[in-house]
Formats: C-alpha cells, structure tokens, sequence
C-alpha cells in the first residue's frame, strides 16, 4: 500500500462537482507532478487532501499511512504528516519564522521542544537551504516578496518533516531565481529526508530543475493521462490541447 492513496475522489464545492473519480497512489520518496491547465481540479485536489471544509467529499476516499483520513481535521491530516504549501502563503505580523517553527512543531509532539534541540534543528535546516539564519527573525511572510515566501514555506518543510507535502502551484509567480530556489530546496529535501511530494502546477519551467518520476495530467476534474518525465516534455512541445481532443475533456 502506498503512503497515500487516493480512492476514486469525488469533490463538490458550491454546488459544483469539480473531482470526478481520481485514483492517484504516492509513496514517501517519490517525486509526483500533477500537471493541467487552469480550471482542471488540481487545487481542489490540494485543498481537499489537507481537508479544507469548503470541498465536500460526495464519494470516494483518502487513505494516509494505512489509515482513512477521509474524515479528519486539517490538523490531524498535518500531524499525521501531511504538508501543504500554498499558492498565496499568508502573512503573520508579530511572529517570527522561528516562533512559529517551534509551536508547529510542538502541534507534532507530545512533549515541548528544548531550546537546545529546536537552535540545533533550525541551524541544519538553514544549512541545507542554505537560507541566511537572520531570515528566521522575520515576521513570517510579512512584507515578504514571493520568493521569500516559499523559502519559508521550504525551511517549513524541511523542520517539520513530513512524508508527503503537496506543493500547490508553488511555482506560480516565482521570477526565475525564486523559482530555483524553491525546486532546489524540494529536491535537497527528496534526497536528505526521504520526501515524497506532489507537485501541482499548470506550467513545466519548475521541471527543469527537480525532476519528476511520475506526471499525471488533469482536464475536467480526471486525471486523463500518465507517464514519466517525457509526457512533462509532450506537453511543453504540444500544450494540452491535443491531450483535450485525445480524452474529450471539455476544460
């Protein structure tokens, strides 16, 4: 059984069925891209997996670590170890990154973090980033530009942990330095930490530098085709509308 499996998912929101049966199976250590065009489900697929109460699940299943979380709260979808990052990460004026590293870590624990492990946590994740440790002091997204915002997101990611995050169009806005960064951070976490992520973007620049093993394509709500990283290079040659007339997808 994978680490997290998703069982013919079917999602509404506002009246709306938007999911219309996606299967999709993703273990810990394997690099999963979720690719299709605007409108095709793939955030809603990001929202519900992190349970978002605004996404009715009408059928179907979620399956983490061998136990159903169809049901369960945000929170113990993220201590299960479950991440996402956001496509417009938020602003918290008056807590720094580091303060809100350690309470997210403690959300995790059954006992506080010491001062000394926490220093000696955050000094190898900013090592391995390769983030300046004055950035930490910062109020967390607060005036930060968009690359600023997804090295936390990274720096989150690496402190906490998980076994799969789920990078919602991460990528969107990124400038071409940003952009490394945050590819960079997700493959040095794939390789230290074992991190196995889904990767939801509608576009294939962020493929040139971490590469995936697994792409699926989205259009209305199904994923309609999958491959390796030759189907990321088909749809930098073609676009998705062949794949729209191949399949009868109508968005």
């Amino acid at each position: 059984m994978a680490e997290l499996e998703i069982r013919d998912l079917h999602v509404r929101h506002e009246d709306l069925e938007i999911l219309k049966g996606v299967d999709l199976s993703i273990d810990k250590g394997e690099i999963h891209a979720l690719m299709g065009p605007n409108g095709s489900g793939k955030s809603t697929l990001a929202n519900t997996l992190l349970g978002h109460p605004g996404y009715e699940i009408t059928q179907g299943a979620i399956i983490f670590a061998g136990q159903d979380i169809t049901e369960a709260e945000p929170h113990e979808r993220a201590k299960a170890g479950l991440f996402l990052a956001f496509q417009y990460p938020v602003a918290i004026p008056g807590v720094s990154i580091a303060n809100f590293l350690r309470m997210a870590i403690n959300a995790k624990r059954d006992e506080p973090i010491g001062v000394k492990e926490f220093r000696g946590q955050l000094e190898t994740a900013v090592a391995l980033l390769d983030v300046d440790r004055s950035f930490t002091s910062r109020p967390l997204n607060d005036g930060f530009s968009g690359g600023e915002k997804k090295r936390a997101e990274i720096l989150q990611m690496a402190m906490l942990a998980p076994d799969i995050a789920i990078l919602d169009e991460t990528d969107s806005g990124l400038d071409i330095d940003a952009l490394r960064t945050v590819a960079e951070g997700v493959a040095k976490l794939h390789k230290s930490q074992g991190l196995g992520a889904l990767i939801i973007t509608h576009y294939q620049r962020i493929f040139h530098y971490v590469t995936p093993q697994f792409v699926h394509v989205m259009l209305d709500g199904r994923i309609v085709l999958e491959g390796g990283e030759e189907l990321v290079e088909r749809l930098e040659r073609e676009g998705y509308d062949q794949i729209r007339q191949e399949h009868g997808a109508v968005v």
